[in-house]
């Protein structure tokens, strides 16, 4: 490598000026006839370029190697049948041609698997950018051709790109296609997921026609199987029977012969809510916290709410028409007898029993309940009275009997040891074992059963609120009318509407809120077991893979009722938590696996790259190429007698190890050239004059 350099001594501005200068001069002299002009301005000119110090640069040059990026997919469809072998083969066949090619390096990257699949084209595209683009000779995959980011492949390459397709001409696969499915759905009622059942690849002709078996099951219950079209798209209708989480887990049977079951099978979660929530209110008198109760529920949107307020008891006669008491009549019948089961949760709010609603009415709320329903009983003084609730035929399925005294004596409500654990009283704000709550002025003594959960006391640590279950339904008894005081912040108030919405949800079952519960936080492959329970302690919990295999996860406790363990999975698919007669469903990554949405080999996401590149794609199957060194803008793939061939392109790229630099004159012949320039234009005008 050979340049001309220049080192002047001055600052370039005065050697232009100087070239100027005698370029002037030369055209003066001209112009008034000199014969020595042409002279004079060569003399100027070599004094200017003489100053600019001229010089030739000699550069020694260093052959570069060029570099082969060798990409290997090792990605969960790469371990299907016979590809892994393809892989390992063509791989070492690769290693040993370019370590047989002069100057030539190997650069290996390995692919692994990742939740958004295969990402292909970022390795290829970083790889790349990590290189020298001037030694860059060509690019190698070794893949099944499905890639996940397309977009992320290079637009173009300096050198050709070729595939090496694992995989075999006639594989085939079946795979169970989830088109769409909801997020949520309304309790029982239908939600519908669109599916289909396709074949990839090249099917078997005995395998094109019929119906297969598809299996349902949701929550980890019994299978239901229904006969399904191949390669068509269906609805198929689910009803969500409980609110949280429901797990739908769809599957199809494997078929002898397609590549794979991994994709026969999906697991979905459709979050179950309430449409609305149905609440009849009944108080029993007007009174100071009757409004509490109103203003939480019409507060909340999802709640359709029935509120009736008694103004005048039979026993009372003031001669005023019943027309004239209400704008409508009470319905009991309707509400009690009729349409009972339309609602989520009946409240009974300071209700004496006076006649008002038949002992049947109480048998069937009482039936209401032990089939499901839920009720709350906010008492007041009448629970102590011959009005109580508890001397109808409701009282044998309420958590505690009230024993006719009514202490009026301001206390505080404390949690028990069973509150702090129940999801009802437990975090409750500024609360715990020293709660900074408001007093109450008032309470219902109340004996509980053995079997209620008694959460929350009052004077004398007697019971203050009392929870229990009967049958398939729910019954809560707060044994005092003045958690009103709380909402007018009386004494500092405290947690009113926090605690009543949350008795209010636990009575209508929201899972949230369940004394003894398996829950789960999932992120990705990461889950979090979460157990709530009102024992001190939990046994571990067993987890079922989807292989079948299990693991014992010990909990550990994280608050008071609440155990937790951390745990990460190895794959996606459907996993079964259990511990005691507690069971939760649990759906780890995508609906199906990414990797195994299409498994038959193919590479038309890649053509854009290898076209633009003049790459090719060349199936394992058919051989493992030779490798060749062919020029730019040559073919770099074809088949000759061996077999299959493709090509990379040398680079013949170079590094500069040393330079010398020598002065293009020494100093005293820059001299020697001025001085004669100027002498000849010398003697040329004196020649003139002596013509003359």
């Amino acid at each position: 490598m050979t340049e001309l350099r220049f080192d002047p001594a001055l600052p370039l501005w005065v050697i232009a000026a100087l070239a100027a200068l005698a370029v002037v001069v030369a055209g003066f002299a001209l112009w008034r006839g000199l014969r020595g002009w042409a002279w004079r301005g060569l003399a100027g000119l070599a004094a200017a370029l003489a100053i600019a110090g001229p010089a030739i640069e000699v550069g020694t040059r260093a052959g570069l190697s060029d570099i082969v990026i060798l990409i290997e997919d090792r990605s969960a469809s790469q371990r299907l049948p016979g590809r892994r072998q393809q892989t390992d083969a063509a791989a070492e066949a690769v290693a040993a041609g370019i370590a047989a090619l002069p100057g030539t390096e190997l650069r290996r990257v390995t692919l692994g698997d990742d939740p958004d699949g295969t990402m292909l084209g970022q390795s290829i595209a970083r790889a790349v950018a990590a290189e020298p683009e001037a030694r860059l000779a060509g690019v190698i995959a070794i893949t099944d051709g499905r890639l996940h980011d397309p977009s992320m492949l290079p637009s173009n390459l300096p050198a050709p790109a070729h595939v090496l397709l694992t995989g075999r001409p006639d594989d085939w696969d079946r795979r169970l296609v989830i088109e769409e499915s909801p997020g949520f759905g309304l309790i029982d009622e239908e939600v519908r997921i669109s599916l289909r059942i396709e074949d990839q690849g090249r099917v078997p002709a005995d395998m094109q026609q019929g119906s297969v078996p598809l299996r349902i099951s949701v929550d980890g219950e019994t299978e239901q199987v229904f006969a399904v079209p191949l390669d068509s798209s269906l609805q198929l209708p689910v009803t969500l029977r409980h609110a949280g989480q429901n797990v739908i887990r769809l599957a199809i049977d494997a078929v002898d012969g397609e590549l794979t079951d991994r994709n026969n099978a999906a697991a979905i979660s459709i979050n179950g809510v309430r449409d609305r929530l149905r609440v009849l209110l009944v108080s029993g008198e007007p009174h100071a916290g009757e409004r509490t109760w109103r203003n939480l529920l019409k507060s909340d949107a999802s709640v359709d709410l029935i509120h009736f307020t008694i103004l005048r008891p039979p026993d009372k006669f003031d001669g005023a028409a019943v027309t004239e008491l209400s704008l409508i009549a009470f319905p009991t019948r309707e509400l009690f007898l009729e349409r009972i089961d339309d609602f989520d949760l009946i409240i009974f709010d300071r209700y004496r029993v006076r006649g008002i609603l038949p002992q049947q009415y109480f048998d069937n709320i009482a039936r209401y309940v032990e089939d499901g329903g839920a009720i709350l009983v906010a008492a007041g003084p009448e629970m102590a009275s011959v009005e109580s609730l508890n001397l109808s035929p409701l009282g044998r399925i309420l958590p505690a009997e009230p024993t006719g005294r009514i202490i009026d004596t301001p206390f505080q409500p404390r949690l028990t040891d069973e509150g702090l654990r129940h999801p009802v009283t437990a975090d409750l704000p500024q609360g715990g074992t020293d709660p900074d709550w408001g007093r109450w002025l008032r309470m219902a003594e109340m004996q509980p059963d053995p079997d209620a959960q008694v959460v929350m006391t009052g004077t004398e640590d007697r019971p203050l609120l009392v929870m229990d279950r009967v049958g398939e339904g729910r019954v809560a008894m707060l044994g005092s009318d003045q958690v009103w005081l709380w909402g007018r912040g009386f004494d500092g108030g405290g947690p009113q509407q926090e605690l009543l919405r949350r008795i209010a949800h636990w009575s209508m079952k929201e899972p949230e809120l369940e004394e003894e519960t398996l829950l789960a936080e999932i992120d990705g492959l990461d889950m979090r077991i979460i157990r709530r329970s009102l024992s001190e302690g939990v046994d571990p919990v067993t987890v079922t893979l989807p292989d079948g295999s299990v693991q014992q996860l010990t909990l550990t406790p994280d608050g008071p009722g609440r155990f937790v363990a951390d745990w990460r999975a190895d794959e996606p698919g459907l996993y079964l938590l259990q511990e005691g007669d507690l069971r939760r469903v649990v759906a780890l990554g995508p609906a199906a696996p990414k990797e195994f949405e299409e498994t038959v080999a193919d590479a038309p996401l890649m053509a854009p790259l290898i076209e633009a590149s003049g790459g090719s794609v060349t199936r394992l199957s058919d051989g493992i190429p030779d490798l060749r060194q062919v020029r730019p803008g040559r073919n770099a793939s074809g088949q000759s007698l061996g077999g299959p061939w493709i090509g990379i392109t040398p680079r013949d790229a170079a590094t500069v190890t040393g330079l010398e630099r020598r002065p293009l004159l020494p100093g005293w012949a820059w001299l020697l050239l001025i001085s004669g320039l100027i002498l000849t234009g010398w003697l040329a005008e004196g020649r003139r004059g002596r013509m003359a």
